[in-house]
């Protein structure tokens, strides 16, 4: 990174940040451009019976482009934090989605099979009793924080699927504050990239979100660490 001085260094690295995260999420955006389709689709008809014909679609673009892409854009951002220099933000994206695809595609089948089995079970608990209905809603939360957990691990540890799939429940258990962080954060950036600036979507959200979860969760491996050999 150059270092200039005064405003001109400031105004520098601010506009090196803002290029890393949009060139990121555009890449993001238009890897997902496909399930976004569907799921623009989805929106406009309602989620009415004919949404079960959606589902086919979405199952195989979710373990075949959006958790592979996902987890691409983690270990990207995770170099920024980590200060690991990189030939272009291009390169790096896709040096990671390509070089982990097939450990990336086998994530998402069982990612996907988790989601499928509570979405399932939302609609039908939701319609038969409101209590059950919100259990499933909080059940919802916490396996949005566990994706999040487990597209961090997968990014900085080479761990088996097993191993990662143990240690991403263990990191969002054992740590609530952390969970209730990335939650949070994740939230807020949901909220104002759809119901206030709507250029964040392709520009800046995906992006943010998965430095923000990063960010936290390296620092909770740093503390981790530290404990251990203390």
């Amino acid at each position: 990174m150059r270092e200039m001085p005064g405003i001109a260094g400031t105004l520098y690295v601010y506009a090196e940040w803002l290029m890393r995260f949009s060139a990121a999420n555009i890449l993001w955006f238009i890897a997902n451009l496909p399930l976004s389709f569907v799921l623009f689709s989805v929106y406009l008809n309602g989620f009415t019976e004919g949404f079960v014909w959606y589902l086919l679609p979405i199952a195989g673009l979710f373990p075949a482009v959006l958790v592979p892409s996902t987890i691409a854009l983690f270990a990207t951002v995770r170099e920024w934090i980590i200060q690991k220099d990189q030939p272009s933000i291009t390169k790096a994206y896709l040096f990671h989605a390509k070089a982990n695809y097939r450990k990336s595609l086998f994530s998402g089948i069982f990612l996907m099979g988790i989601w499928l089995v509570w979405l399932v079970d939302f609609y039908f608990f939701k319609a038969a009793n409101g209590f059950f209905g919100l259990l499933f809603a909080f059940i919802g939360l916490f396996l949005f924080v566990y994706t999040l957990n487990f597209f961090s691990l997968s990014a900085h540890f080479d761990m088996k699927q097993r191993s990662l799939m143990k240690n991403a429940f263990y990191v969002t258990v054992g740590n609530p504050l952390l969970s209730l962080f990335i939650l949070a954060s994740n939230l807020a950036v949901f909220y104002v990239s759809t119901a206030k600036l709507l250029f964040l979507l392709p520009l800046f959200a995906a992006s943010i979100s998965a430095y923000l979860s990063f960010l936290a969760f390296y620092r909770f491996a740093l503390k981790t660490k530290k404990k251990i050999t203390a």
